[in-house]
């Protein structure tokens, strides 16, 4: 199934996403990879708040290249979200809405997927060229001194993404394997 979903989504569209629907999402995304998530574990151990609101966020594992002149961003396409995996519970029990990356998570993400009814997408790795292209803006708004890994806020256009692992838990990664082993 192919759907186009603005974001920040609601309930009612999270639900609805199933393991292996093609989307396309327009709004507002934040990126972050493994310094900035550590950073904001420290942060939060420290009883501080974090330097955006989490919120109904979905967090793009990326960092980007350089921008080419008149581009907003150069490069960006998905690193490993297994990086992330201790860091993801946490920040998905305070309201995170979703994730973006590459790769399987732990059950202990999946698990706070469904607690949480949040949504993991996955982006084609080897594509940020052409997923670069459908961000419009580009703005560091935390860490600027992580260089590529601070967190920068974008808006995006029709960027596409697959659902990895749904509000229910469905895994794509499990579902394709299944069908694997029964052709084999």
């Amino acid at each position: 199934m192919k759907r186009t979903i603005k974001v920040p989504m609601n309930h009612e569209d999270i639900k609805s996403l199933h393991a292996g629907d093609y989307v396309y999402l327009s709004g507002t995304v934040y990126t972050a990879r493994d310094a900035a998530h550590k950073r904001m574990k420290e942060t939060l151990d420290r009883g501080l708040e974090l330097p955006i609101d989490i919120d109904g966020t979905i967090i793009y594992y990326m960092g980007p290249s350089p921008a080419r002149e008149g581009r907003p961003i150069g490069s960006a396409g998905p690193t490993t979200s297994g990086r992330m995996d201790k860091y993801a519970p946490e920040l998905m029990d305070l309201g995170l809405q979703g994730m973006i990356g590459k790769g399987r998570r732990t059950q202990e993400v999946t698990d706070a997927i469904v607690r949480n009814g949040c949504v993991y997408f996955a982006a084609v790795g080897g594509a940020g060229a052409l997923l670069s292209k459908k961000i419009l803006s580009s703005e560091i708004v935390a860490y600027e001194d992580l260089g590529t890994e601070a967190i920068r806020k974008l808006e995006v256009e029709d960027f596409p993404v697959i659902v990895a692992i749904d509000s229910e838990g469905n895994n794509i990664y499990d579902i394709a394997l299944e069908k694997y082993e029964k052709n084999k």
